[in-house]
């Protein structure tokens, strides 16, 4: 790509792909390999039986939210959008943290999920339960991937994930009881293992929601239901730093230049050489900030020649350069 001319690699001239690299591209699932690059660093968990009248908001807090309706039925609000009707069995999952509210009808009055008198069960788990018997059961998690506001794949998903019948993969109501016996037990080191069941149930139903044609399929979660589209990403994922030409991840595709230009542009919404820059700058600054490399090591290992070659990418897509960036996060973190 003529955009990335100051990137290097490793690989061979000009980003070609060698038949052994090309054979384990083309075999790996793309969807396994996109979904690697979605990490989750805390998840908060709760159990909540309510009685109707009821209704909760969650305002938008930085993290992502899955519900499971376990019992009984619920309404999801949204500003803009229809009110949707969510039967047991049901999953929701609002990857970019929009606020939204969940009641007993389509409409009616809620109160901020903070102010609703929860009961604490050990670190980052919460009961909620209403006066009388309760008419719906419902498992809210909340989770904060890294880096949010950089990570091209939550900003490229969906607004609201909806999997209905949750329970068609047999799997997923065994990890839920498994994610409240957890609750309930509080043993020794349930956080993290809430945080493990978190990032396994969000990844099968991200796959249940692509494998079931989902609807309003856009961003990557669009184009990895294309197989030639999602290896090619697949493919990006796997090693950002190559040059990666467009012959070359047409070549990966099984296509023409052309029709693998216009495929994946349509999918994403980006060019490949657009989207290949911004899931580089997406690592650039997790490495930059959890890892505490230097701006040299950091643009050696995104395939760039040089410091200042780097960190005009880095500026150009992110506003501000990478030392920068790293100094305003340590400052938040102090402060």
């Amino acid at each position: 790509m003529a955009s990335q001319a100051s990137a290097r690699s490793a690989a061979p001239e000009r980003g070609e792909i060698s038949g052994r690299d090309l054979h384990l591209v083309v075999n790996e699932d793309p969807l396994s390999r996109i979904l690697k690059d979605l990490r989750i660093v805390g998840v908060s968990y709760g159990s909540c039986r309510l009685s109707t009248p009821w209704g909760v908001n969650f305002p938008k807090d930085g993290s992502a939210r899955l519900h499971f309706v376990v019992e009984g039925t619920c309404w999801l609000r949204i500003e803009g959008r229809d009110p949707l009707q969510l039967t047991a069995g049901d999953a929701v999952l609002l990857p970019k943290a929009a606020t939204h509210c969940l009641s007993d009808g389509p409409c009616g009055q809620t109160t901020c999920i903070q102010d609703m008198p929860m009961q604490a069960i050990g670190d980052r788990v919460y009961r909620l339960e209403g006066d009388e018997g309760s008419s719906v059961v419902i498992a809210c998690c909340a989770v904060r991937f890294r880096e949010p506001c950089l990570n091209p794949l939550l900003d490229l998903m969906p607004e609201v994930v909806t999997v209905p019948k949750a329970q068609s993969d047999p799997t997923l109501p065994a990890l839920l009881s498994a994610m409240a016996d957890e609750v309930l037990e509080q043993g020794i080191g349930a956080a993290t293992v809430l945080s493990r069941l978190a990032d396994v149930i969000i990844t099968r139903l991200i796959r249940a929601w692509v494998r079931e044609g989902g609807q309003e399929a856009e961003g990557w979660m669009a184009a990895i239901r294309d197989p030639r589209i999602g290896r090619a990403l697949a493919a990006m994922h796997e090693d950002p730093a190559r040059s990666w030409s467009i012959e070359c991840l047409a070549r990966v595709a099984g296509l023409s230049r052309s029709l693998f230009a216009e495929r994946f542009t349509k999918a994403l919404g980006l060019s490949p050489a657009r989207y290949l820059t911004r899931w580089r700058m997406y690592l650039a600054s997790t490495l930059l900030i959890e890892q505490g490399l230097s701006i040299a090591e950091v643009g050696g290992r995104l395939g760039y020649d040089s410091v200042p070659a780097f960190s005009r990418a880095f500026k150009r897509h992110l506003g501000v350069p990478p030392g920068e960036l790293r100094r305003g996060r340590r400052a938040e973190a102090v402060g």
